[in-house]
C-alpha cells in the first residue's frame, strides 16, 4: 500500500508541509511550475534549498505581487500566524469564509482539491468560532484569508493529490509551549484555535518554547491523516525535508516519508463498558448509533455483574483520534457512567469488492488479501436475491 508518513517532531506549518511534500515529487522546478499555474491571484511559489543543523532540505517561499509575506502578529518560529480574528480594526484586511470559497472555487484545480481546501478552512473556521464564542458566519480571517495562506493550503492539497498515497499516517504533534503574542494580547501555546483543532489527536509540548504548531498546519494534518502514531513498517522510497525559517538547537524541519507498507496492522482503541439497566431495544439502538458514526466494530457479550445481575458488556473499536468523540456518544446513548479503554494493535486483510458474472447473474464478491492469503466470499444479499428469484 502506498503510504505517506509525516513526522512532526518540530510541529507543522503550511509552508513546511508544502516544502516537504514538494521534495517527494522528485522535481522541484516542475512542482513550482504546477503550483504557479493554479491561478491564485498575484501569488508566486518558489522552492529553494535550506540547511538546518547540517541537514539539507527545502524552504517554500510564497510571494504576493513579488513580496513575501512576513508578518509579526504572533512571532511563532514558523512565522505563519494563520489565525482568524473577530476584532474590527483594519477591516479591509479581513476576509469572510464566503470570500475564501469564491477564491478557491475559481482556481484551476480539480474538484477534489477544491473540496479538500475548503474542508481545511472549515476546520479552522470551526476552531476560531469555538475559541472566540462567535458563529462561523461572524469569523473574519486575518492572515488565514490572505493569498499567501490560500497558497499554502491549496498547494498542500494539490501535492497530496499528486503524490496519491493510499494511506497517510501522521506522528504525534509537537505544539511547543509557553506564550505567544497576537492581536488579542498574550495567549498560551498552543493557541486556543490550535488547541481546539487537535482535540482527540496525540500531541505533546516538547522542549522548544514557542508556537511550533500553527492552526493551518494542524488543520491540514487533521483533514488528511488516516491515523496518528509511530511510523509504520514500510519500504521507504523517498524522503522529504521541509524547513522552517528560524534556527534552533534542533533542526527546525518537518519530514515526510513515502513508500510501500504491508498489512502489518494498525493501532486502534478498544473501549469497553457494562450496562445492566438497558432494554434489548435500547442496546440495539446504541450499537447502531456507534456504527453509524464510524466505529470500526461494535459487539456485545452477556456477563454477570455486581449482585449477580445479568448485564451486557459493550466492546467498541475506534480509530485512535476518535476516542474522545466516541466517549461522548457512548455516554449520550447508553446508561453507563464509566468506560475502560486501551490502545491495541490489530492485523487485518485488505478488502475490496469485485463483480463476477455467473450463470445466475452478476454477484458481488468480497475479496480479502494479505499475509500471503487470499479469500473470496459472495455477498449474501446477492445470493439471497438469486435464490428468491428461483
Amino acid at each position: 500500500m502506498k503510504t505517506l508518513y509525516i513526522e512532526c517532531n518540530m510541529g507543522a506549518a503550511g509552508d513546511m508541509l508544502l516544502a516537504a511534500l514538494s521534495e517527494l515529487t522528485g522535481d522541484l522546478k516542475a512542482c513550482e511550475d504546477k503550483l504557479n499555474s493554479l491561478g491564485i491571484p498575484d501569488v508566486t511559489y518558489k522552492f529553494e534549498k535550506s540547511v538546518k543543523c547540517g541537514i539539507e532540505g527545502t524552504h517554500a517561499h510564497v510571494s504576493i505581487n513579488g513580496v513575501e509575506e512576513d508578518g509579526h502578529m504572533h512571532e511563532p518560529h514558523h512565522e505563519e500566524h494563520h489565525h482568524g480574528h473577530i476584532h474590527e480594526e483594519h477591516q479591509h484586511h479581513h476576509t469572510h469564509m464566503s470570500d475564501i470559497e469564491n477564491i478557491i472555487n475559481g482556481l484551476n484545480v480539480s474538484d477534489k482539491v477544491k473540496s479538500d481546501a475548503l474542508a481545511v478552512y472549515g476546520i479552522i473556521a470551526d476552531a476560531e468560532s469555538k475559541a472566540h464564542g462567535k458563529p462561523v458566519t461572524d469569523i473574519h480571517f486575518h492572515e488565514v484569508g490572505t493569498m499567501d495562506a490560500v497558497a499554502d493550503i491549496v498547494g498542500v492539497c494539490v501535492l497530496i493529490d499528486l503524490i496519491g498515497a493510499e494511506r497517510i499516517v501522521v506522528s504525534p504533534l509537537a505544539t511547543g509551549f509557553g506564550q505567544v503574542r497576537c492581536a488579542h494580547g498574550i495567549l498560551p501555546v498552543p493557541a486556543p484555535a490550535t488547541a481546539s483543532i487537535i482535540e482527540g489527536i496525540p500531541s505533546f509540548g516538547g522542549d522548544v518554547e514557542g508556537e511550533l504548531l500553527t492552526p493551518t498546519g494542524a488543520a491540514l494534518l487533521k483533514h488528511f491523516a488516516d491515523s496518528f502514531g509511530t511510523r509504520p513498517v514500510m519500504n521507504i522510497e523517498k524522503t522529504g525535508y521541509g524547513m522552517g525559517r528560524k534556527d534552533f538547537a534542533k533542526a527546525n524541519m518537518l519530514r515526510t516519508f513515502l513508500g510501500e507498507s504491508g498489512n502489518e496492522g494498525d493501532m486502534v482503541v478498544e473501549m469497553k463498558f457494562n450496562v445492566d439497566d438497558m432494554t434489548g431495544e435500547e442496546i440495539g439502538y446504541a450499537a447502531g448509533v456507534l456504527m453509524e458514526n464510524g466505529a470500526l466494530d461494535v459487539f456485545t457479550t452477556s456477563v454477570y455483574m455486581k449482585k449477580n445481575r445479568p448485564g451486557i458488556l459493550f466492546t467498541v473499536l475506534v480509530k485512535l483520534e476518535d476516542k474522545e468523540r466516541f466517549a461522548k456518544l457512548i455516554f449520550e446513548n447508553t446508561t453507563t457512567i464509566g468506560i475502560r479503554y486501551n490502545e491495541t494493535g490489530r492485523f487485518k486483510l485488505e478488502r475490496h469488492e469485485e463483480k463476477v458474472m455467473t450463470k445466475y447473474g452478476e454477484i458481488s464478491m468480497k475479496v480479502s488479501e494479505g499475509f500471503g492469503v487470499s479469500k473470496a466470499k459472495p455477498e449474501f444479499d446477492d445470493i439471497k436475491d438469486i435464490a428468491d428469484k428461483g
